[in-house]
């Protein structure tokens, strides 16, 4: 299949779109792709395509780094009971996901989330190592690396629970959005380190309610992860987030149609 070409006005829109707190329509991000409905692998490229075709706002992916220096896309840090930081791809790769697809590399998960795309973000989660934190820094400027020359850095967004991963990408790259996923810093915190947003768990804003105000106050991305009861994403959608990360984007596409 031919992927199509992708205009660098489109480009800008959705890195403008991401980088937005105002109110907007597409909230939606798939947490590990659109997989649950339609009983897909989570990280796959099936459930990624999926997120795609239902025109999601973001399609968020974990990435991990084999012993060979391979970026591979998987959720754990086990894979059929393999350490994947401590076993080649090439033994990873014996073992085929749910639906017959082989455990995806980053370059060709990219690949596909180029094709065809017009709206959905890819939000990259870059796992911090179970070996070293210099181990986890080399492997978030090695997925930054493989983005950037698959020429899809203005269609990617990274998150991360390592808060100086972070901070060493935007030393790599002034421009791309980043958030932060850990959920023990205020929006101003993290405004101060010149990262974008506060991914966090939708029950660190149920107890830090002044962080909304204060992330739309200091224009820091509001974002909530993972919200799969609809009571949640209705308290979600009345305080105006940004964005709101889901194992069920169906169900929240329903819940933004009833708040409208």
């Amino acid at each position: 299949m031919n992927t199509i070409k992708i205009s660098g006005t489109f480009f800008l829109m959705l890195t403008i779109a991401f980088s937005s707190c105002s109110a907007k329509k597409d909230v939606v991000v798939a947490h590990r792709g659109a997989w649950k409905k339609n009983n897909l692998p989570e990280n796959s490229i099936a459930a990624l395509r999926h997120a795609i075709d239902l025109k999601l706002a973001g399609s968020e992916f974990d990435v991990w780094r084999t012993a060979d220096d391979s970026l591979i896309i998987n959720h754990d840090a086990h894979y059929n009971k393999l350490l994947i930081e401590e076993t080649n791809y090439a033994d990873l790769i014996k073992f085929k996901l749910s639906n017959g697809e082989k455990l995806p590399t980053l370059h060709e998960y990219i690949v596909e989330g180029k094709k065809n795309n017009k709206h959905t973000l890819l939000v990259c989660e870059i796992k911090p190592s179970e070996i070293s934190k210099e181990r986890g820094k080399k492997t978030a400027l090695m997925t930054v690396e493989t983005i950037k020359k698959l020429k899809a850095d203005k269609n990617t967004c990274y998150i991360s629970f390592d808060y100086e991963m972070l901070k060493e990408i935007r030393k790599m790259d002034q421009k791309t959005v980043l958030q932060y996923l850990e959920g023990n810093k205020s929006p101003k915190e993290v405004k101060a380190d010149h990262i974008d947003g506060v991914d966090y768990h939708y029950s660190f804003f149920k107890k830090h309610p002044e962080w909304i105000k204060e992330a739309k106050e200091n224009n820091i991305i509001l974002n909530a992860w993972t919200v799969n009861e609809a009571a949640d994403m209705d308290w979600i959608i009345e305080n105006k987030f940004d964005y709101i990360t889901t194992n069920e984007p169906e169900l929240l596409n329903e819940r933004l149609k009833i708040k409208k």
